[in-house]
This record gives C-alpha cells, structure tokens and sequence, in this order.
C-alpha cells in the first residue's frame, strides 16, 4: 500500500490550494479515504473524510464550507480542495486509510502566511 500526497505549498490568506493523493496497492473503491493534518505542537487531527464511492462527507468545524474532499475512483486519487485559507491552516497534511491497518502518506507541508 502506498499513498503520495502533492500540491501542498505557500500561500496567502484567503488563497486556495489542491491537495492529492494518488493510492496504490489496494481496491481503491473499496475504503473510506481521510485527510488529517498537524500543527507544530499540536495533535494531529482529522480535516476530512470520504466514503469509496464518494458519500458519508465529513468535515472538521474549523474547515466546513472552505474545504472540499472528493475523489476520482479511475485516477485512485482523493483529493482537497482548500479555499479562503487561514494562517491556522498551516500544517503537514496526511492522506489516510485503514486497509487492516492504518496507512499514512508521507505528508504535504501547507503554509499560509503574507
């Protein structure tokens, strides 16, 4: 199983960016797929969640109607759609699933800042 995450970068305040993350080495339908992210200091936590075929969306508080997840089961990608970004935005985010265990990417570093 491999997940790599992409599109991660600099931005300003109230800037979008689109993360990806292409999965590998399972049926990519079959599973719920997870973005979570993780401050400096903080715990990581979840921001998003999208069942295999595209239902069961949930969002965390702090992101709900500025972020969007949706995936693309031909490409084996999920992705995030991130809109009117904060500075508190600014973490490493993580593509997660749970095949038998729990798989992690590798992370995309998002920085918001002027």
């Amino acid at each position: 199983v491999q997940l790599v995450e992409s599109g991660g970068g600099l931005v300003q305040p109230g800037g979008s960016l689109r993360l990806s993350c292409v999965a590998s080495g399972f049926t990519f339908t079959n599973y719920r797929m997870r973005w979570f992210r993780q401050a400096p200091g903080k715990e990581r936590e979840l921001v998003a969640g999208i069942g295999g075929f595209g239902g069961f969306i949930v969002y965390a508080d702090s992101v709900k109607g500025r972020f969007t997840i949706s995936r693309d089961n031909a490409k084996n990608t999920v992705y995030l759609q991130m809109n009117s970004l904060k500075p508190e935005d600014t973490a490493m985010y993580y593509c997660y699933a749970r095949i038998s265990v729990e798989y992690w990417g590798q992370g995309t570093q998002v920085t918001v800042s002027s």
